[in-house]
């Protein structure tokens, strides 16, 4: 088996390149990949379509990323939320553009792609403006839109425990979207708060085998969203 560690935040993504589609795990704090996502600030790829559940908080993390002017499209179920200072400005303004999308949808649209599923119908958003433009059919009396997978150049993600092969553990709801993030990222990179030896985590409790994950890297002590906000932390 490969031995996928990487030296560094920096080294992990390394050939992020402008244009990507990137998929970025985290539901508000819980599950934010916050080191990996500030070392693509300093690394420097521009014009990316970002796919998460928000837009970030304060002016770290994600919400760093969109300040810093390297995200084009925003694709997210939460476009504001009551530490939204970045994200709402820069799309009045024109900067930022945004595909609102249902969270259910979201999650189904990350976990069809991951599946190799181009498409699948879906009730939500029927009669909205979220559904106009979109194809809808009938079935047994009722009415549903067609929404199309979703996939991404690249998933960064966080996992609470990784083994040198990749399979991964989440500290309790810090997984949402990661496991389907994980298949839908054509290269997966990890941050983990521990990197163990194989055999290292039981079997019996992987959530995300290794066969999804390129790369990881040990973060012993992550940045916690909420305590770089309240002291009004600003990266870089």
């Amino acid at each position: 088996m490969i031995d996928k560690r990487t030296s560094s935040p920096a080294e992990a993504v390394r050939d992020i390149f402008d244009g990507a589609t990137v998929m970025i795990g985290g539901f508000g704090e819980a599950g934010s990949p916050i080191e990996l996502i500030h070392a693509l600030i300093d690394q420097g790829a521009t014009d990316l379509t970002v796919v998460n559940n928000n837009t970030g908080s304060g002016e770290v993390g994600l919400a760093a990323l969109i300040r810093a002017g390297r995200v084009a499209t925003m694709v997210c179920s939460y476009p504001r939320t009551a530490n939204s200072t970045v994200f709402p400005a820069l799309y009045r303004s024109g900067a930022v553009a945004l595909e609102l999308v249902p969270q259910g949808t979201l999650a189904e649209r990350i976990r069809a792609g991951g599946a190799g599923i181009p498409a699948f119908y879906t009730p939500t958003s029927v009669g909205t403006p979220l559904g106009e433009g979109k194809e809808v059919r009938s079935f047994d009396g009722r009415e549903y839109v067609l929404e199309r997978g979703l996939t991404a150049d690249f998933s960064l993600i966080k996992a609470s425990t990784a083994d040198t092969h990749g399979n991964l553990v989440y500290n309790k709801t810090a997984r949402n979207f990661a496991p389907l993030m994980a298949m839908a990222g054509t290269v997966t990179i990890v941050q983990a708060d521990a990197v163990v030896a194989p055999g290292g985590i039981d079997p019996e409790v992987v959530v995300t085998p290794g066969l999804f994950v390129d790369r990881v890297v040990e973060v012993p002590s992550p940045a916690q969203e909420s305590e770089l906000v309240a002291r009004g932390a600003s990266y870089p």
